[in-house]
């Protein structure tokens, strides 16, 4: 009896003092003002970029900040506390991995995207970043047939980028 209360005031005494944020799945880093957000539909300036790379984009940002974020999203910009733009800036492959006799064996998708953060932290804030993400290839392979793979995971990793930013509590 004696070591099942020991037990149980030792157990008492260690989960008050765990983080709160281990035992939440539900960041706390943000402000708690925030609570939707909106995205525009992003532009497209990037000449060399698929014309439907935008709303697969945005889709995937979408996606993203409502499943790792508590931000809900909103219908409309006017009810949303943080607001998202961003502009596809860069579409571009190059080759890498140079072999002898100048052939690459591996080319390089890259893309870069300029986002636009508003919220009404401390009154308007404004932050504005580039995330410029990347996915290799086989150089044997076309790139029509490997793009669609290539973009998930590049859009992945931009999303991860967008998230970080409204979790990093600037």
């Amino acid at each position: 009896m004696k070591r099942l209360a020991i037990a149980l005031v030792l157990l008492a005494g260690l989960t008050s003092c765990w983080p709160k944020s281990f035992m939440s799945p539900i960041d706390t880093s943000m402000p708690e003002n925030w609570r939707k957000f909106y995205i525009t539909p992003l532009e497209l300036s990037a000449a060399t970029a698929p014309s439907n790379y935008p709303a697969n984009l945005s889709e995937a940002l979408r996606s993203g900040i409502q499943n790792n974020t508590r931000l809900k999203l909103a219908s409309t910009i006017d009810e949303a506390e943080v607001k998202i733009s961003g502009t596809i800036s860069g579409y571009n492959t190059s080759p890498i991995a140079i072999q002898q006799g100048d052939l690459a064996a591996k080319n390089r998708l890259t893309v870069s995207v300029n986002f636009t953060i508003i919220t009404p932290n401390k009154g308007l804030e404004k932050m504005e970043f580039t995330s410029s993400r990347f996915a290799d290839y086989e150089s044997n392979e076309q790139l029509v047939d490997v793009e669609t793979r290539l973009l998930e995971s590049i859009n992945q990793q931009v999303v991860q980028d967008v998230v970080n930013k409204l979790l990093s509590n600037w």
